[in-house]
């Protein structure tokens, strides 16, 4: 898949601190055999335990089916959620680690710069999941165990037919500084991961003067694609810029009157990555939930609550037979994640300035 072989130079090029001691870590000799995965966890501890916690930018309407699907498993652990967007997880994660505040387990960020932050600030737990060999070697951190892609995540143009014909609709990123788009776009506030991998990706291609124009259709930007896809099926909205395809497929399935159009440049794509946290409360049960999550019993739970796309080519993907699978979207995957992460604050200034940040 050209995905992860796009992206491999880039992740093996980065210099990791703690490299001797983290070359040690290996599977377990022993994997447990549970109900449709293996464990290298302390089961017995884990339920112990009796909870985690999870830090996620995904909905709350998913993440709570996600959850709700491995306590089924494990109704001996309890589980809870924080939702945020990247930059802000990102934020409240440090300023508790300083105060040296643990109160989370296992984090989950849509922005790969951040996560290699994290995993240079010695903020991930060590962990080689038995389930972790079924990934591409881009979907898993070097040394292997500090983290791993959950799903993948892309962006695309999205109207309501009912409101924009298809003869008018934008076929092209460029279609979308028409003056008869001018206060009818949405898009996502800059602390999202995925925006800024939508900027990222677009402007070498576009241009420089892309984003520029842009900004003169004064786009409105929201915290959340339920948002989004909500304002475009009360037509208060015609367009979406970067819409978020699992939020498609969710809507669709719900009856929404709505269009994906993938740009024949192609769609801008990031991760949503997971890992288990330093000193976390709960280390046990946190790496029996890596061990199912990564599973495939996992990732069809993940596709099935939150409609996203496995990096594992043994897991379908979410939605009806009309979903596009990952091999047959054009990806625009970041290939150089430190430069991805050094752009972010003068993508955070620009787009702020872009959408009137308070208007």
């Amino acid at each position: 898949m050209r995905l992860f072989a796009f992206m491999g130079m880039a992740v093996c090029a980065i210099g990791w601190s703690g490299m001797a001691e983290a070359q040690n870590a290996k599977l377990c000799d022993k994997p447990r055999q549970m109900e449709g995965f293996k464990t290298c966890a302390n089961v017995d501890k884990a339920k112990a335990e009796a909870a985690f916690t999870l830090y996620s930018t995904d909905p709350e309407q998913g993440q709570v089916k996600l959850l709700a699907a491995f306590n089924k498993l494990f109704p001996e652990i309890k589980t809870s959620y924080v939702r945020l967007q990247a930059g802000a997880l990102y934020a409240k994660i440090l300023s508790e680690r300083q105060a040296k505040s643990y109160l989370v387990d296992i984090v989950q960020i849509s922005d790969m710069g951040m996560i290699l932050d994290f995993q240079r600030k010695g903020g991930f737990h060590q962990y080689v999941s038995p389930e972790m060999q079924f990934f591409p070697k881009e979907a898993r951190s070097q040394p292997e165990g500090y983290w791993t892609w959950g799903s993948v995540i892309m962006a695309g143009i999205a109207y309501n037919p009912n409101n924009v014909s298809a003869a008018e609709a934008p076929k092209k990123w460029e279609d979308l500084l028409d003056p008869k788009w001018k206060d009818a776009i949405n898009v996502k506030v800059s602390n999202s991961g995925l925006q800024h991998g939508v900027w990222y990706a677009l402007k070498p291609i576009l241009g420089e003067g892309y984003f520029k124009k842009f900004g003169e259709q004064k786009p409105r930007a929201f915290d959340s694609y339920v948002q989004q896809y909500g304002r475009l099926v009360d037509g208060q909205d015609k367009i979406i810029m970067g819409a978020q395809y699992s939020g498609y497929i969710e809507f669709k399935a719900k009856g929404a009157p709505l269009a994906f159009v993938f740009p024949e440049t192609g769609v801008p794509s990031v991760p949503e990555t997971y890992g288990i946290v330093d000193q976390a409360p709960h280390p046990n049960a946190a790496e029996l939930f890596m061990d199912w999550f990564l599973s495939p019993i996992g990732q069809k739970a993940l596709a099935e609550a939150l409609l996203l796309h496995s990096p594992r080519n043994d897991v379908p993907p979410p939605g009806g037979a009309d979903t596009v699978p990952l091999e047959k979207m054009k990806l625009l995957t970041p290939a150089d994640w430190n430069d991805f992460e050094k752009d972010r604050p003068s993508f955070a200034k620009e787009w702020n300035r872009i959408v009137g940040a308070g208007r």
